[in-house]
């Protein structure tokens, strides 16, 4: 009996241990500061040229930019495109542009793509790049690349070996440490009419960026957020809260929710997955909120690697756009407000693991490779063909050292719809703010808030 238990131990021992995704040697880490960035990024320029190398981002703000302000100018406002893509070019240009992207060019010959000079502008916090570095050798991705451990507030895997450890990438970007704005949501339907689905005011808080000196918490929350619905009149009072832990398989997602008919918290575990978003008009659903979010489990992950893509980027244009009515034309967005630029991005596949349960059957993720921040995504049903598609919307934050993605959008290419969510110029921008404290992350908290 002793030997049958000491034999059990050992082969618990090996699958554990065979379930941890090591580290990259000290050799391939050395890469970070010379050839790469301290995030993973290639420091030099394309062959062609035509993707800058990388000499630290945009840390000055341009002239008429005043300090303390929320709402950042377009430093870029005068620039003209290089390359316009539509539908009478489309093929010949298809290798550098998303399924969706492709798709909205074929189908509408309004459609456009406006190509501007590529402008590397991510920068961030220097404690958050020596930590990426230190990462590298340090971080490991557990429970099948499920969850992590001994990661420090950075990027987890700048040298990532697999998708889901690209994924954790993604997820734990730096994006500030909390995040307020009001914003509205937009849906335009296939007759092209634009309808306000929600205004907000929301509150992002990444509480693993705190204290940089401080190893991520694996049972832990690193990504919480509050929603305080003000209209339109139907749902003024609502209020949605929901907090993710970075071992998902050990904490699953926590949300409640708030109704004013009600004048109750209740949990809400179905804020998740696949559940078709209400505030989309069905064209999305929970975890295609800023592109992905939420628990990586349903889904095996490939890393299928680097590539040059032309992708939205440096959207100042769009992202403090003050009409929304002239931003959502129908159709798809309007072309005059979307900046595209060319960059290498990290593409990502998942594939929906058998026995598991999700409308999509597969998803492609491209993964900026200076900011990690997924700028496009293609989502496919069971009969692989193209389903949806969602961009996100990046600019940076010059005054703060932030990649910013607040707007981001979906598709729905069977409904011939889609939504844009974050739309923040109307309200005065992106706002940085102290944490929050804890009472303000409590269920309680949404009852006070949720009045009408």
């Amino acid at each position: 009996m002793k030997f049958v238990k000491t034999l059990l131990a050992a082969s618990l021992a090996v699958a554990v241990v065979g379930s941890v995704q090591a580290a990259v040697s000290p050799a391939e880490a050395a890469k970070l500061g010379s050839s790469l960035t301290l995030v993973g990024a290639e420091k030099g320029a394309s062959a062609d040229g035509s993707i800058p190398a990388y000499e630290g981002g945009l840390t000055t703000a341009p002239a008429n930019f005043k300090a303390g302000d929320s709402m950042r100018p377009d430093p870029f406002a005068s620039e003209k495109p290089v390359l316009v893509i539509d539908g009478k070019n489309v093929e010949q240009y298809k290798g550098m542009l998303s399924a969706t992207t492709v798709e909205l060019a074929k189908r509408y010959p309004s459609f456009r793509v406006d190509v501007y000079p590529t402008h590397r502008t991510v920068a961030m916090p220097q404690g958050v790049l020596d930590n990426s570095q230190k990462n590298a050798t340090g971080a490991k991705s557990t429970n099948g690349g499920l969850a992590i451990e001994n990661v420090l507030p950075g990027v987890p895997f700048p040298i990532p070996q697999s998708g889901s450890e690209a994924m954790w990438n993604f997820l734990l970007r730096y994006q500030g440490v909390t995040i307020n704005s009001k914003y509205d949501s937009w849906n335009v339907d296939a007759a092209g009419v634009a309808t306000l689905a929600t205004t907000g005011m929301a509150f992002i808080n990444y509480p693993i960026y705190e204290d940089l000196s401080k190893t991520i918490d694996s049972s832990g929350v690193y990504y919480q957020m509050k929603l305080q619905y003000t209209g339109p009149a139907r749902r003024a009072g609502e209020a949605i809260m929901l907090k993710d832990a970075a071992n998902a398989v050990e904490q699953p997602r926590r949300a409640w929710q708030y109704l004013p008919g009600q004048r109750r918290v209740k949990l809400a575990p179905n804020l998740a997955y696949d559940t078709p978003n209400p505030g989309t008009a069905g064209a999305g659903t929970y975890d295609d909120v800023f592109v992905f979010n939420g628990a990586l489990d349903r889904y095996d992950w490939k890393l299928v690697g680097k590539q040059d893509m032309v992708v939205p980027y440096n959207t100042y244009k769009l992202t403090y756009a003050q009409d929304p009515k002239a931003l959502t034309t129908p159709n798809h967005l309007a072309p005059d407000y979307v900046r595209w630029e060319k960059h290498r991005v990290w593409v990502v596949e998942g594939t929906l693991k058998s026995g598991a349960r999700h409308i999509y059957a597969k998803r492609r993720f491209y993964l900026d490779e200076d900011s990690w921040v997924a700028l496009a995504s293609d989502q496919y049903d069971a009969r692989g063909q193209l389903y949806r598609g969602s961009f996100a919307f990046l600019s940076q934050s010059y005054d703060k050292q932030v990649p910013d993605s607040t707007p981001f959008m979906i598709y729905d290419l069977v409904g011939n719809s889609y939504n844009i969510n974050g739309v923040v110029g109307p309200y005065g921008g992106i706002r940085y703010i102290d944490p929050l404290g804890k009472a303000q992350w409590s269920a309680e908290s949404l009852a006070g808030a949720g009045i009408r």
